[in-house]
């Protein structure tokens, strides 16, 4: 398993199906973010993602998640998470944002085969990481209220990081 997470997104159809594997964490976050940022209404109708061999999530990751969720939802666009696992499916409670989601249990075999998958990584500069990191915990703040406190520090040093960049 890789230390840190590995973003794989395929798509069949109307279908998008992203695949994490990893600790999912800040680093990949940046490349989920500009995917939610592409959604446009009519082009989907479900996006899947599996969290089978996700071993962990961090709050921007996590957030970004949430930041798909939203995107979607505006699109009228279902995001399934699959295989999510309990320590996974914990983590989301506790932000509040597992309602943005449809739960299934296990991935559809008719999903794409390996080889089409596109494997999605970029190193981040110091500004997009910074906006990620801001956006990502706005989103959870928005989600639920009970985030804010959780929260309301990691947003003021992501924009004090993104004053410096600017």
């Amino acid at each position: 398993m890789p230390e840190k997470a590995n973003v794989m997104i395929s798509r069949d159809n109307d279908h998008c199906h992203i695949v994490v594997e990893g600790r999912a964490t800040f680093d990949c976050s940046p490349p989920l973010k500009n995917f939610a940022d592409s959604i446009i209404p009519g082009a989907l109708s479900k996006v899947i993602v599996d969290l089978r061999n996700c071993v962990w999530m961090d709050s921007t990751f996590m957030g970004t998640l949430a930041t798909l969720g939203l995107r979607a939802r505006q699109a009228k666009i279902d995001v399934e998470l699959e295989n999510i696992g309990e320590q996974n499916l914990k983590l989301l409670r506790e932000l509040g944002i597992i309602k943005l989601f449809v739960i299934k249990g296990a991935a559809d075999p008719g999903a794409p085969q390996p080889g089409k998958w596109e494997m999605f990584a970029h190193k981040a500069d110091r500004k997009e990481m910074a906006k990620t990191v801001l956006e990502a915990h706005e989103t959870l703040m928005q989600v639920d209220e009970k985030n804010i406190p959780k929260f309301k520090t990691v947003v003021d040093f992501a924009k004090k990081d993104l004053e410096k960049e600017d």
